[in-house]
């Protein structure tokens, strides 16, 4: 399993990173290129919140528990089988 990010839904709330016992996720600035590929309330949604998101940092490490999911006040991520 790996977790999935949508980014229309991350508002970089961030509890999704200290609950994951694998540090899987973190939250960065997300860089132009990305930002330029997301539809214009992406984007205003991004600039509203500092133009961060969660991301996944490590999949591999990914264990498949579910705490992001539960985690996420946004509902932006889901676990997907690899």
């Amino acid at each position: 399993m790996v977790p999935v990010i949508d980014p229309m839904r991350c508002e970089a709330a961030g509890p999704c990173v200290p609950i994951c016992p694998y540090d899987v996720l973190s939250i960065r600035t997300v860089p132009p290129e990305e930002k330029a590929k997301l539809p214009l309330m992406g984007r205003f949604k991004l600039l509203v919140h500092g133009g961060k998101q969660a991301f996944v940092f490590d999949p591999d490490a990914c264990r498949g528990c579910g705490l992001c999911v539960k985690a996420c006040p946004e509902k932006a991520i889901r676990l997907q089988r690899r």
